[in-house]
């Protein structure tokens, strides 16, 4: 994309001490560490850098010796660090981790309504039908790479499914902002706010579809996936602070600037590659870097979130810890912009 103006020094440099202060987390595998661990085989990917897939791999490996947990939705976000893992090593041992996971998605995984997947945590049935759109990014993300690796159209199209259905139950069509979850239930949205990391979650992973399925125009369902995204983004733009960031509620203006949120909402903008989003994702290089110590701590990530019961529930959430989430959606966003120069808009699509 044109125009993306940003120190290309200062950025790798970023990346680089991010990566480093990742790993010097002790995260299990679970949701933090499958998002984390995604940021690092991004920035491995646009960097070309070796180091960070080895790190991947070695932490990988050690978790593998002293043994898995059962999967949930949840866990099965480490599946992209799977995927990556085999397409670059070839070691099979890693494919049938995926593989594992996608059975437990496509066989035991809770679901409802059209074949819809229930948000999960753990074991119990957490959420009785319930989506959350922290799935998208989970499983169905996940499963659309694996679908589209493994040529397996059965799963690509439960991928979309999801997506579609994602879809119709979380973004309200007046103002193209997502909700945080439904209650298939109860037929509503519970406490009903536009969370920032659920919007970061739903751009960040449409914006990854049409770059991850060939052909994606072949797809009735794609089509969907990218009408939510323009609008999504056209409304998240008039949401950015001055800071270049956006806020854990989206549009409460007393509610605290979030950097997760901000970092998957502005990295959709770039894979994206509308150039009207050129001057909200220049803010945003700015606003994240400024929001990154320099020995790597994403600062300003909001803790882990259920769909709270009131507008202080999200307001009082604490962002003083370094979280695998900002550190993952941190890395997507800094990987997105150091490969810029090569996003094309997908105009219509």
């Amino acid at each position: 994309m044109a125009n993306i103006v940003f120190d290309q020094e200062r950025v790798l440099a970023a990346i680089d001490a991010v990566v480093h202060q990742t790993m010097n987390m002790d995260m299990v595998w679970d949701w933090p560490c499958g998002v984390a661990y995604f940021g690092i085989c991004e920035a491995y990917r646009a960097t070309g850098k070796q180091e960070y897939l080895d790190l991947v791999k070695a932490r990988v490996d050690e978790y593998i010796e002293l043994g898995l947990p059962n999967w949930t939705v949840n866990t099965c976000s480490m599946g992209h660090a799977m995927l990556t893992l085999h397409e670059v090593t070839g070691d099979e041992k890693y494919k049938k981790i995926a593989e594992s996971k996608i059975d437990y998605l496509r066989n035991h995984a809770l679901r409802f309504g059209d074949s819809v997947l229930q948000h999960t945590v753990s074991a119990k049935n957490d959420f009785p039908e319930q989506c959350w759109a922290d799935t998208l990014f989970m499983a169905a993300f996940f499963m659309l790479r694996a679908g589209v690796a493994w040529k397996d159209e059965e799963l690509v199209n439960d991928a979309l499914n999801q997506y579609f259905w994602h879809i119709e139950y979380l973004q309200d069509q007046k103002t193209g902002l997502w909700y945080h979850g439904y209650n298939n239930i109860e037929k509503g949205h519970m406490s009903g706010f536009y969370w920032g990391r659920a919007n970061a979650w739903a751009a960040y992973t449409m914006s990854q579809a049409g770059r991850v399925l060939p052909e994606c125009y072949l797809y009735p369902k794609y089509m969907d996936i990218s009408g939510s995204l323009a609008e999504q983004l056209a409304a998240l733009k008039l949401l950015q602070t001055e800071n270049g960031l956006w806020r854990t509620i989206l549009d409460d203006p007393e509610s605290y600037e979030e950097v997760s949120a901000s970092a998957g909402i502005a990295a959709a903008m770039v894979l994206k590659g509308n150039p009207l989003h050129t001057k909200y994702i220049n803010k945003a290089v700015e606003g994240i870097l400024a929001n990154i110590s320099p020995e790597g701590r994403v600062l300003n990530v909001s803790g882990g979130t259920a769909v709270m019961k009131d507008r202080d529930g999200y307001r009082n959430i604490p962002r003083k810890w370094t979280q695998g989430w900002g550190q993952g959606l941190a890395l997507a966003f800094l990987a997105a912009v150091w490969e810029c120069q090569s996003c094309q808009g997908d105009g219509a699509l």
